[in-house]
C-alpha cells in the first residue's frame, strides 16, 4: 500500500509539488498522468526516496520513506524512465547482481528464471545488454524491478521502445501483477493507462487536478448529453429537423462519409436523452439511421481539458477519506 499525505516539494520559490494526497491500495493499479513540468516525476522520485520532500509524508506499506528509507525501499520495485542497466553485463549476470544488491532471500535460480519468463527475456539471458534493442532493455529493467517480489511497483513509461505485440504482453503482465501488488503506472500513451488502470490521477502545476476512474472523469468534466448519428438523407433538411427536437443545443454535420451519408454531432440539454426522438424524426422522413453512438470524452480529451485549465475534478469524498487515513 502507498499513502501520500500532503506531500510538498519546493525549489526556492518554485512549488514543484504542492500539498498532494492520495492512496494506492493493495491489488490496485493507479495511472499517474501529467504534462511536462507538472510535478509527476518529482512525485515519483519522492515516493522512491530518490529525492526528499520539503514537507508531508510518503508511506510505503506503512513505513515513512524518509524516516526508514532502507526498509521502505525494500518494499518497492522501481522502473525509472531510463532503466538502470549495466550494459556490459549479460542479462543473467545483471539480474544476479540485482538479486544480491537487494539481498533477496527467495531461491535464486528458480526466482530469476521465473522473473525472466514473466518478462520474456529468457531467450536473451546470455546476451550482453548493450546488444539488445530498446524494447528488450525495457523488459530487463522491468525484470530487475520484480526481483524480490516487492509488494509495491512504481513503473515510469514501462513500454517505451516496444512494438505493439510487446506492449500488449507487458500491459497484460502489469494487470496480472496488479492483482497482488500496489502499482503506480506512468505513461504518455493514454490508451495504455485507460486499458490498464483502476483509477487515474492527473497532476498539473504541482497539484492533483483530477482523481477518479476514467468513466467518472469523463462524466464529471462534461455532463452534456452528446451523440454522433450517421444518417443517410438530405444534409440541410436533416440538420433543420434535428434542430426542431426539444432540448437540442446544437447540431453539426461532419464530412460526407459515404454517398449521401453524413455524421451529425448532436448536443442536447444536460441529462436529456434524445435517441428516441431522433429515431422518430428519421423514420418519419424516410431517412436511414446507419449508426448512433455516445460522444463521451476520451481520456485524451479529459487530459487536455484539465491540463489546459478547462476543468478541475476534485477527488471524491471516499478518496479524501482514504488519503487522510
Amino acid at each position: 500500500m502507498i499513502e501520500v499525505r500532503n506531500l510538498t516539494k519546493h525549489y526556492g520559490d518554485k512549488h514543484a509539488v504542492n500539498n498532494i494526497s492520495f492512496t494506492v491500495e493493495d491489488g490496485e493499479i493507479l495511472g499517474f498522468l501529467g504534462p511536462n513540468g507538472a510535478g509527476k516525476s518529482t512525485t515519483m522520485n519522492m515516493l522512491t526516496g530518490y529525492i526528499s520532500s520539503t514537507s508531508g509524508q510518503a508511506l510505503i506499506n506503512g513505513v515513512d520513506i524518509l524516516e526508514d528509507p532502507i526498509k521502505a525501499k525494500s518494499y518497492i520495485g522501481y522502473l525509472p524512465e531510463l532503466p538502470p542497466l549495466y550494459v556490459d553485463m549479460t542479462v543473467k549476470s545483471y539480474l544476479n547482481y540485482v538479486y544480491d544488491l537487494k539481498k533477496c532471500k527467495l531461491p535464486r535460480r528458480a526466482h530469476l528464471n521465473e522473473v525472466m519468463a514473466l518478462t520474456k527475456v529468457s531467450d536473451v539471458a546470455d546476451r550482453l545488454i548493450k546488444n539488445l534493442s530498446k524494447g528488450y532493455r525495457q523488459r530487463v529493467g522491468l525484470a530487475q524491478a520484480l526481483i524480490g517480489n516487492p509488494p509495491v511497483l512504481i513503473l515510469d513509461e514501462p513500454t517505451v521502445g516496444m512494438d505493439p505485440r510487446q506492449i500488449q504482453e507487458i500491459l497484460s503482465l502489469i494487470k496480472k501483477l496488479g492483482k497482488n501488488h500496489s502499482v503506480i503506472l506512468s505513461s504518455h500513451i493514454l490508451s495504455e493507462i485507460q486499458a490498464t488502470c483502476d483509477r487515474i490521477i492527473i497532476i498539473n502545476k504541482g497539484v492533483v487536478a483530477a482523481h477518479d476512474t476514467t468513466d467518472n472523469l469523463s462524466k464529471n468534466i462534461s455532463t452534456d448529453h452528446r451523440v454522433i448519428a450517421r444518417i443517410e438523407g438530405p444534409r440541410e433538411e436533416i440538420i433543420k429537423a434535428i434542430r426542431n427536437i426539444e432540448g437540442i443545443k446544437y447540431v453539426r454535420a461532419d464530412m460526407e462519409r459515404e454517398a449521401g451519408v453524413y455524421e451529425y454531432e448532436i448536443e442536447a440539454a444536460p441529462d436529456q436523452d434524445i435517441r428516441r426522438d431522433l429515431f422518430d424524426i428519421v423514420t418519419e422522413h424516410h431517412w436511414y439511421l446507419l449508426g448512433l453512438r455516445s460522444a463521451e470524452l476520451t481520456l485524451e480529451d479529459v487530459f487536455l481539458k484539465i491540463t489546459m485549465g478547462e476543468g478541475i475534478i476534485v477527488p471524491s469524498a471516499e478518496d479524501k477519506k482514504g488519503a487522510k487515513a
